[in-house]
This record gives C-alpha cells, structure tokens and sequence, in this order.
C-alpha cells in the first residue's frame, strides 16, 4: 500500500476531478471571508449572475481594518466604514453567517475559526489572506487565495489547482527556558530563508511540535507563508481533540468520537516521501528577534547582525537604521504591540502577563496589548490580566488585527521602532517608514518593561 503523508491524505480527499499530470479541482470545505478581499469577489458574481454555491459554508468576520478603540461609535476613516458596510451588505444578501463589530464571535479570522470549533482536522480551508495557513495546525489544509479564486469558491465551492510539493521541518530535542513557539518559527526561517517553501506544503514533525499547545502550534502555521510555503500542518493528536471538545461549533458526542477515530488516520505513514526535508536541534534555538525587513532576517536576541555584502541586504539595513555586525542589546525601543492573528490568543497574554506582573512599563514606551477575538478580550478580563496589564501601565485594546498592517488607526509613526508579536516586518508594513522587529510576546513584554531591547535570558527566574 502507498504511503501517504498527512498532505497527501486530506488533499487526496478532497478532489473532485483531475487532469492527468495538471491542475484537480478541489472541494473547499470552509471558506474565511473578512471586509478587504471579498468585496471585489462578490461585485464579480453580482455582475455574471452567479449565485453563492453554498452560504453555509462560509463564515465572514470584520477585523483588517476595523478600529481598536470605540467599536460601539460610527468609523470615522471613510474606506473602512464602506468596506465594513459592504461586507454587511453583501452576507445580509447572500445569507453568510458574520461576526460584525460589537458580535460576542467577532475577532481576527484565523483567531475566531479556531476557538469557535469551525476548524476541524482533515478540512480543506481557504480565506483571501495569506495567514490562512494559522489553522493547519489541525492538520488541516489551509491556505490564502486571491480575489479571483474567492470569486471561484464563491460560485462553486471549489478551486482548480495544481497540488504543491511536500516539505517535512522537524524539530526535536528539549527547548531552553524562555523560548517559546514564535522564537522556533522565527529561527527555522532564519535558517532556510524566505523562499525555502516555495511551491511546496510543509508538514511539522518531531516531539517540540507534538509537545506544543495548540496555540504554539497555529502560530508556527501562521508563519510557514513567511518562508514561501503554500501552508504549513502539524498531524493532530490528543492536543488537537482535547482543544476541540466542547467549542461551540464543534461535533459533540458520538458525532465527536466518530470524528477522532477518522483524524487519527490523517497523521503521514511510517515511511511516507517527503519532497524536502530540513531537521534542527531544539537546543540550537534562543529567544530571536528580526533586524532586517523580511521575517528571514533574524538572529538570536544575544547575536551580532551578519556581515553580508548584498544589495539587499544592506538597502535592509540603510531602511532600519542598524549596521552590520552590530548587536541590538540596549537599543532604545519606543513602541510595543502585542496581538495580531500569530500571537493574540489568550496563551500569549498570559505569557506576557506571567512576566509583567508586578513590574511597570518604561515610561516613554507605547504598549498596546490587542486581543484576537472578543472571546480571548473576555479572557483576559476573567483571569485578571487586564488589572495586570493597566496597573503596569499597557493599554489594552480592543479586537482586531490593529498594528500589524497599516489598514487602520494603529499606526506607527515613521523612523520609529516598533517590537511586535506579528509576522512580517516588510518595509512600512506598520506605517510609512516604520521599523518593525518581529519576537515573541515574552520578548516583547520585557522589552516594553526595560524600554530597550536585553537579553531575555538573563531576566528569566
């Protein structure tokens, strides 16, 4: 019998029909829409006289450019008020569940997806942004698409597509002390680079993946697009169903048994083929941080910036302000934000507030701490965060993607540093002439307490 990888399986699953040696088609099971990619799509079926194939497999919620601050009074900025309404519009017309501002569901896509049990194991999931890849760590088959294919979805419920390559990272061994999920992400890219997974499916293996959370591991998916991947998966487990059982939409009951008997054929077969490989020792990782402006460029908190002689390289470094060979140990660090869809679930804050707590932040640093979802802002208030947070001078916001991209208020000023828990530090990604670092939200919260960025290790009890 052939042996399948766990790609394999749920994409084998999923085809509808296929040209030899050409494009499949294949079945989407859930389809993610937010207010920035979709309204083109729908204007598109308006025009043909398409109909939606299937509204009841497509969730849409509004979080790009929504504002973080009074939700509950009219948008000012213009565009986001049309985007918004149009969004509302366009599922009031088509009868499309959606989590608007002010809904107990509303929040980041890929946040929302997960802790209401609409991410299942064994699924096929698209949305038009490319951090889809967040809820692979189901094992499931997630990925962005373009406004035309969410067009295509739209209309049938399915995608032509050529099936991507297999990509296997394993990591095993024991992680240091305050290393955490986003820092193995982060090394991993450093280490293969930004277009290692181009046109392949990654698949994460070994016991630091299979040891991690379900938050730690749709983090790591989240970020397999920053190395070129099409998407990235971890085989569910015990982990998986435990984090599945009892969420709103998920099956219950035997419908949930019968479930967990099928995802635990899904994980990839003794001796099943990757395409490529690539194999770390958990021990070579240290907490990280970005210098340059792609989430490649970034070193160990406690390294020096490389000496590389590239055009690139160096336009990176002119844009950031850093030298080569240069250690970051003590830079002056104004902003601070904590959220975004790779690290703003409630496993994050209260990472982040384990640290803090007790401590104040640096007087002249901004610290924006913004929950994922309303559920995870519901959380951190129960668990008596937000007293943690507001007693050590953080402002705590309200959901949405907010200063990970530059589609709403949160903004940061130009030449300014900005430690964020998101993931990509493209140039003025967090606004015009911005300067984003990429860390954990551990990482982070220290360096919002000193003002400066130091050497985490040595703050760890």
């Amino acid at each position: 019998m052939e042996k399948k990888t766990l790609f394999d399986k749920v994409w084998d699953s999923h085809v509808v029909s296929e040209v030899p040696n050409g494009p499949q088609i294949l079945y989407i099971d859930k389809h993610l829409i937010h207010e920035v990619t979709s309204p083109q799509a729908f204007a598109e079926l308006e025009e043909r006289q398409i109909p939606i194939f299937r509204p009841k497999q497509i969730v849409a919620t509004a979080d790009h450019n929504v504002p973080t601050k009074n939700q509950h009074l009219p948008i000012k900025d213009l565009l986001s008020k049309n985007q918004l309404e149009q969004l509302t519009k366009n599922c009031e017309k088509n009868n499309i569940t959606l989590y608007d501002l002010g809904h107990q569901y509303q929040g980041i896509v890929h946040v929302i997806a997960p802790e209401l049990g609409i991410t299942l194991p064994g699924m096929t999931m698209v949305c038009g942004d490319s951090h889809t890849s967040t809820h692979g760590a189901f094992g499931t088959i997630a990925f962005g698409i373009g406004t035309s294919q969410v067009a295509q979805v739209f209309a049938s419920q399915c995608l032509l597509l050529n099936k991507p390559k297999s990509l296997r990272v394993s990591v095993n061994g024991q992680l240091a002390k305050g290393v955490t999920p986003k820092d193995v992400i982060l090394y991993i890219i450093s280490k293969i680079g930004t277009n290692a997974g181009t046109g392949y499916f990654c698949e994460y293996a070994g016991n630091v993946f299979q040891e991690m959370s379900m938050e730690g591991r749709m983090t790591v998916c989240n970020m397999s697009i920053e190395m070129g991947a099409r998407g990235g998966m971890i085989a569910p487990d015990d982990i998986t169903f435990e984090y599945i059982k009892g969420r709103t939409f998920a099956p219950k009951g035997n419908e949930l048994e019968e479930k967990i008997a099928y995802w635990k054929t899904l994980p990839t077969d003794e001796g099943a083929v990757f395409d490529k490989e690539y194999a770390f020792d958990a021990a070579d990782i240290a907490p990280m941080i970005t210098y340059g402006t792609n989430p490649g460029m970034g070193i160990k908190i406690n390294d020096r910036i490389p000496v590389l002689e590239d055009e690139s390289f160096t336009k990176a470094l002119d844009y950031m302000g850093f030298r080569k060979g240069e250690s970051l140990l003590e830079k002056p660090i104004n902003y601070v934000f904590i959220g975004s869809c790779t690290n703003s679930r409630i496993e994050d804050f209260r990472i982040a507030a384990q640290y803090i707590n007790g401590k104040q932040k640096a007087a002249h640093v901004n610290a924006l701490i913004v929950p994922g979802s309303q559920q995870v802002a519901k959380q951190i208030q129960e668990e008596g965060l937000t007293a943690i947070f507001e007693k050590a001078g953080f402002e705590i916001r309200q959901p949405g993607c907010s200063a990970c991209l530059a589609m709403n208020d949160d903004k940061i000023p130009a030449g300014e540093y900005c430690v964020s828990t998101s993931n990509r530090n493209f140039e003025g990604r967090q606004g015009q002439g911005a300067r984003t670092l990429l860390s954990s939200p551990l990482v982070a919260a220290a360096i919002a307490v000193e003002g400066k960025i130091i050497d985490i290790t040595k703050h760890l009890n």
